[in-house]
């Protein structure tokens, strides 16, 4: 027979039939209304107390902080530097007009002179490219290159004379030259060429 008396049907009933659901749902609130009732109730004489594993409150996990993505910036590459424009004889970009003028009427004092007359093209592109290398490390600033007219029966024009604007086009020596134009009658006329050098850095000050 069941014990009576003020709280005992409910005591003997949580004793005997403990509910499982309940104690596996029991959010915070409701385990501690749950622990409240079970300490206000007086066990009866002469039983055990059965003790109640209440499920502990869910601990407050705090969120992770987004981790920003690293968004990677296109390399830049760089673009390669601009070829110097084409030099002609009567196009010398790198020259004002005043100069450009005193060049072609010979008027510019010559610092040096080389003969490729009468060369082969293998000599003659040799010993342009030594000649325009020296002057320029010598910090020489006007040079005479006497190529010959090349003038031929059939009227073509020699090879070297045709040749010579082509290298001096061309790298290393463009790096060095600011222009060229044919001399003036009294140094050769159109069988010869002025060019007028850049400055070396190893000379500027």
């Amino acid at each position: 027979m069941a014990p009576t008396g003020p709280g005992g049907s409910m005591w003997c009933w949580l004793m005997k039939k403990p509910n499982k659901k309940l104690q596996a749902d029991n959010a915070p609130d409701d385990a501690n209304l749950w622990q409240h009732v079970t300490e206000q109730v007086a066990p009866l004489k002469g039983r055990e107390t059965l003790h109640v594993d209440l499920p502990e409150p869910a601990s407050e996990q705090k969120p992770k902080p987004l981790r920003r993505k690293k968004v990677s910036q296109p390399v830049k590459r760089k673009s390669p530097p601009k070829p110097p424009p084409e030099l002609t004889h009567s196009q010398q970009p790198g020259m004002d007009k005043r100069n450009q003028q005193r060049l072609r009427q010979g008027k510019l004092k010559i610092d040096g002179r080389t003969d490729l007359h009468g060369m082969t093209q293998v000599q003659a592109h040799k010993s342009l490219g030594e000649f325009i290398e020296n002057s320029w490390n010598a910090d020489k600033r006007l040079v005479l290159i006497i190529t010959g007219k090349g003038l031929r029966p059939d009227g073509a024009t020699g090879v070297l004379r045709t040749a010579v604007p082509r290298w001096l086009n061309e790298s290393p020596n463009r790096e060095k030259i600011l222009g060229f134009s044919y001399a003036a009658p009294k140094d050769g006329g159109e069988g010869a060429l002025y060019v007028r050098l850049k400055k070396s850095p190893n000379n500027r000050k």
